[in-house]
């Protein structure tokens, strides 16, 4: 495939067929995306592919708090998990919340689970005296991951960035055996998609791009 093909139908693949994903074609997908920038050049970033059953059954079980949080905002109209407005959705509601099976269900069924940490001290996170959440330090790692994703695109596979997980780093880190040092950036299900999509829905570029300041002109190319 064309590489803007790729980067023009790489979706958000959350349903996967019973299809394996052989090792030498995740091997490929990896090999080609460690060619990634990460910050200094570090190559901080580690991957552990999950195969087995119940860890990816556990892995999904640990993101279920942090759906029902996502679930319950989103239903009273709040942006999920945002920082910048707190939330006015009291914790019984949100522990009382159904768990969609769209959440989890990737990260059971998916016939491989990456997930991507990174050794903070590896990376250089010039926004951390900021007063506000830091976001400089995912350069040294969310290229790498996308570029997985890219990858199996081109190989005929699907799969997407979850953060539910995340939330409860500390339980993922002893499943995992994680250093201490390293942070969880995604939980990533890969493989065969039911469908593959070809048109996404995307803001068009003068819509988010603009000229010399942020109320600049629109770039209309």
């Amino acid at each position: 495939m064309e590489l803007y093909d790729i980067m023009r139908t790489t979706f958000a693949a959350r349903q996967f067929t019973d299809d394996p994903l052989p090792d030498e074609v995740l091997w490929r997908i990896l090999d080609n995306a460690r060619f990634a920038p990460s910050g200094g050049n570090r190559q901080g970033a580690h991957i552990v592919v999950v195969r087995d059953a119940d860890t990816k059954q556990r892995l999904s079980e640990l993101g279920e708090p942090t759906v029902r949080r996502y679930v319950a905002q989103r239903n009273a109209g709040e942006n999920p998990w945002n920082p910048v407005a707190p939330s006015a959705v009291p914790q019984d509601v949100i522990d009382s919340t159904a768990v969609p099976g769209s959440f989890v269900e990737p990260i059971r069924r998916a016939p491989v689970v990456l997930v991507v940490s990174v050794d903070l001290g590896r990376v250089a996170a010039v926004d951390q005296y900021l007063d506000r959440v830091g976001l400089v330090s995912g350069a040294s790692v969310y290229p790498l991951i996308w570029n997985i994703l890219m990858g199996a695109r081109a190989e005929g596979f699907g799969g997407n960035i979850t953060s539910m997980a995340i939330a409860q780093e500390p339980a993922v880190r002893e499943l995992l055996g994680l250093p201490a040092d390293h942070a969880v950036a995604a939980v990533v299900p890969i493989g065969k998609p039911v469908k593959q999509l070809t048109k996404l829905r995307r803001q068009p570029v003068e819509d988010f791009v603009t000229i010399d300041r942020y109320d600049g002109p629109a770039f209309a190319g």
